[in-house]
Order: structure tokens, then sequence, then C-alpha cells
């Protein structure tokens, strides 16, 4: 199963059983992040383990240490006006890459949740961006 297939299952999955999932990510708090194309403008749902800082919801654009960064990091960053479902609901949010000493707090407490992002982050040259999602108040 491609990627594509498989983050589409496993969205089904999620709005399905109220962001619980099976399989290998049984049990991984997820989230979907609905993105603005940087260059189609379309509208694109990816799934993504998270931790949480205080309010914020904390993403890593890991992709298991590749070379570049995946497409919904392109998306944020050309457009940060996102939306995040969560288990119980879904709302607006503002994705603010993270820099300097908050990049490096925020990463801290990714690793302390996912171990592995270690991993990642030895496998590739790139510095592996980890993004904030801030909800809007409207």
């Amino acid at each position: 199963m491609d990627m594509k297939a498989y983050n589409e299952q496993v969205i089904r999955e999620f709005r399905a059983n109220k962001g619980e999932v099976g399989g290998p990510l049984e049990g991984t708090p997820l989230l979907l992040l609905s993105t603005t194309g940087a260059k189609s403008g379309r509208r694109h749902t990816t799934p993504l383990g998270y931790v949480s800082d205080g309010e914020r919801l904390v993403v890593f654009a890991s992709v298991l240490g590749a070379p570049n960064n995946p497409a919904w990091y392109h998306n944020v960053a050309a457009h940060p006006e996102v939306t995040v479902e969560t288990g119980d609901e879904a709302f607006d949010a503002k994705a603010v890459v993270a820099e300097g000493a908050e990049r490096a707090r925020l990463w801290a407490l990714a690793v302390d949740s996912y171990p592995f992002l270690e991993d990642h982050q030895a496998k590739t040259t790139r510095r592996i961006p980890v993004i904030a999602l801030e909800r809007r108040e409207d």
C-alpha cells in the first residue's frame, strides 16, 4: 500500500472512531491536519502524531528522516491557516514554525514522547521542522 492510500485509510478510521486507530498507530495521539496546497491551492488532510504544549498541539515534519520536508510542511509554510481534527473536535488554527530556543524546547518535548525522532534526525542532514498549532479564537 502506498503512503497516500495508507493515509486515506487512517483518516477514514480516525473519523469513524473518534480519533482512535488500530495497527501500528494504535495508542498514538493523532490529529488530522488539513492544509491548503502551496502550489495547487487544494485542501489536503494528513494524519500526524503530536504532543501537547499547553493549549498548543505540536507536530514535527520528520517523514521518517527522509531527505526532504513533507508536502504538508510546505503547505503550512505557504498557508499557515489550517484546520485540526482531534478525536472529539475540529478547530481552525495557525501553524507556527518554531525557531531557536522555542524549537529546541519543543523538540525535546517531542523526543521525550517519541524517542524514535532522534533516529529520524540522525538519518537526514535537514533540521526536522517543529510546528506549533495555535487555536484561532475568532
